[in-house]
């Protein structure tokens, strides 16, 4: 069986984990080479997910002008997707890439366009759409049993990054809203295949305006409404103000049921320790007390399906499932600085091309 040849660019916390996923499915993948500026990074990423037979790079022009890969997986800082990306697709590879698909709308549509032209694919991680809970809740919805969808809302909020590239807008592209509300927003666009008809949006601001970081330029707290061609309502929310560890939240209000979905804390292990254990779940700022460690967290969180479903793709040569094309975290991309332009203008901005689809 022909094993498709990934190059990792970036040995840090994106690459580990995309590598849990690799690593569960060495029988149809096979790690070419690991590129990384600290080459103990890449040892340690390679030793602890047990890569043989790779090459170490330091330089990414090097690393995509000299491995043989099938497919380049990004996994660096926001700001570096879109430089990375039309190296490798002008290289002659498929793409894997981190979420947000690029930090400006215009390189993202750049990243689309030159991928079509040159038959290549963009493979778009979003996890949200492999965590098994939320695709459970999916199928409880697709079935009907609990009626018509007609109000969602999720949430993904932590207490905040610490990374230096989450502190200003030139790295990140903004603040929670395209660092975390990037899933809830390109969940729910895939659940309505990108029809949405209108949306409006507030956020903390950013700096002094900020409700508890006032370092970092992007706003900590983010909520916007949208509306769906199809009627459905939904309420997003990303924040940098939750304490406790990460919160993963979906609701879905049906007209004969709703649906809740903790994706975080819902593990079945329960713990109470005095000095507290090495890791219970992402983010937890004290692990002393009673507490819920995570169950094969990257798993449950949807990494190792979304790594496994872009492989069989790359091996067949076709693309992603609706929500994990690179059109998709274009369009994903799209909807943020609208939510963002909607915040800073108080203005509630309709998707007229979608509205005048609506009435043909």
């Amino acid at each position: 069986m022909k094993k498709l040849r990934v190059l990792l660019i970036g040995a840090a916390f994106s690459a580990d984990l995309h590598s849990e996923g690799y690593s569960r499915i060495m029988d149809k993948v096979q790690i070419v080479g690991i590129c990384d500026r600290d080459l103990d990074r890449v040892a340690a990423l390679a030793e602890r997910y047990g890569f043989r037979g790779y090459e170490a790079y330091t330089d990414i022009d090097t690393a995509i002008g000299e491995c043989h890969c099938d497919v380049v997986d990004i996994c660096m800082p926001n700001f570096l997707h879109y430089q990375v990306a039309m190296k490798a697709l002008h290289a002659g590879f498929d793409i894997i890439c981190e979420k947000p698909l690029a930090t400006k709308v215009e390189d993202a549509q750049d990243m689309v366009d030159t991928a079509h032209r040159l038959g290549r694919h963009i493979y778009y991680a979003e996890d949200w759409l492999f965590a098994p809970a939320f695709r459970k809740a999916i199928a409880i919805m697709d079935s009907g049993q609990v009626g018509k969808p007609l109000y969602i809302r999720a949430r993904e909020s932590h207490c905040g990054s610490h990374s230096p590239f989450a502190q200003k807008i030139e790295y990140c592209g903004g603040g929670c809203m395209i660092h975390l509300g990037v899933h809830p927003v390109g969940f729910l666009l895939a659940l309505k295949d990108n029809r949405w008809t209108e949306l409006v949006a507030m956020t903390s601001g950013g700096g002094d305006t900020n409700l508890v970081h006032s370092q970092m330029e992007g706003e900590d707290w983010a909520g916007a409404f949208l509306r769906f061609a199809d009627g459905t309502y939904a309420a997003l929310e990303a924040n940098y103000v939750t304490t406790g560890g990460m919160e993963d939240v979906l609701d879905i209000y049906c007209e004969k049921g709703c649906i809740h979905v903790d994706l975080s804390f819902a593990g079945p292990v329960k713990v109470f320790s005095i000095d507290g254990l090495d890791y219970t779940v992402e983010k937890a700022e004290i692990t002393t007390g009673w507490s819920r460690p995570a169950v094969d967290e990257k798993y449950n969180l949807g990494y190792c399906g979304e790594i496994d479903h872009f492989v069989d793709c790359a091996l067949a040569g076709k693309d992603a499932q609706v929500g994990l094309r690179g059109r998709d975290g274009l369009e994903t991309l799209k909807v943020i600085h609208l939510i963002y332009q909607s915040a800073k203008e108080g203005k509630h901005i309709r998707n007229r091309e979608q509205e005048e689809q609506n009435e043909v």
